[in-house]
């Protein structure tokens, strides 16, 4: 257990943190499987708007830590090909 006042302080950062990252990454997965939901079912419309959707989403994830950069840049490249095949 933290003795001092300033790891008692610690512990509460890291918790309301831990759980506003598993908010995010909750919510950037639910995104990314909306996507894929939308590709597997063949349907271009609602894969484009999935994917417009999912891109800034996974963006601000990417600036705030959350995922490395090129996992955002790898999900965003794969998508739009995927997409794009749908035509």
């Amino acid at each position: 257990m933290a003795n001092t006042a300033q790891a008692r302080k610690r512990v509460r950062q890291a918790e309301k943190s831990r759980q506003r990252n598993a908010s995010q990454r909750s919510m950037m997965r639910t995104m990314v499987k909306r996507v894929f939901s939308a590709l597997a079912a063949g349907d271009k419309s609602a894969a484009e708007t999935a994917y417009k959707e999912a891109v800034p989403v996974l963006d601000h994830m990417a600036r705030k830590g959350l995922i490395h950069k090129n996992k955002a840049a790898r999900y965003k490249s794969r998508f739009n090909a995927q997409v794009r095949a749908l035509a």
